[in-house]
């Protein structure tokens, strides 16, 4: 047996990325990123997890592994109504976004941060855009079928990045320059943060969220809640 297979063997959940093909970074207009995984997790910890603050948790996951992969550079400053992602401090945003927006469903749920602005956007993106993971319970759709009652459940994962408008990318005669230079850089960084962070979820390590905006989750992340508005990762 392999030392990932051990590894695997120990976690709560399997995790298997899905290839997603790659789209070519357009001289203008606006970019788009999709990662996407499969996790296959028992059905009794699914049923205690598909809970909507469950979808808070994962949410702040995914910023608390922006923080670590970046090795702390790249710091989340929460308030009520705002996330931002920035570099060292509040004053150099790399990216801001307005509240995240939830949906949950027996078979869906979806965390949505409709892109605000930020050193990383194009002025032509700002208010444009946004940043995306859902969840997607595949058992739940063929509960008819034969394959409903048994002892694990497949989840598709999904990141999105839609409607960007990259900086870095530029304009004019420059473009086709700066298209390359950011599909080498920026966009192939964000791709090896979110495919990790898929990966991550066979820990399915979960923190409470620092808001505490959805039901059962004030009182899981009060000490968080207490002190979110301006705090960081």
């Amino acid at each position: 047996m392999s030392l990932l297979q051990r590894a695997q063997r120990r976690t709560p959940a399997r995790v298997r990325l899905v290839e997603v093909e790659a789209e070519r970074v357009p001289l203008s207009g606006a970019v788009k990123s999709v990662q996407e995984a499969e996790v296959t997790v028992s059905r009794a910890m699914l049923d205690a997890l598909w809970r909507p603050e469950y979808l808070e948790r994962l949410a702040r996951a995914y910023w608390r592994h922006i923080n670590r992969a970046t090795l702390g550079l790249v710091r989340i400053v929460y308030t009520p109504v705002s996330r931002a992602a920035v570099l060292f401090t509040r004053h150099l945003p790399l990216l801001t976004f307005h509240a995240p927006q939830y949906e949950a469903s027996a078979r869906r749920g979806v965390v949505t941060w409709p892109i605000e602005r930020g050193l990383l956007v194009a002025s032509e993106g700002r208010e444009d855009g946004y940043l995306r993971i859902s969840v997607e319970r595949c058992d739940v759709a063929s509960a008819a079928g034969n394959g409903a009652g048994g002892q694990e459940v497949l989840l598709k994962v999904r990141l999105e990045v839609q409607n960007f408008y990259p900086w870095l990318r530029g304009g004019g005669r420059f473009a086709r320059v700066g298209a390359w230079i950011y599909s080498q850089t920026q966009l192939r960084i964000h791709v090896l943060i979110c495919n990790a962070f898929l990966r991550s979820l066979a820990r399915l390590d979960l923190p409470p969220s620092r808001i505490g905006a959805l039901a059962g989750e004030i009182d899981a992340g009060a000490a968080d809640a207490a002190e979110a508005a301006g705090r960081a990762v």
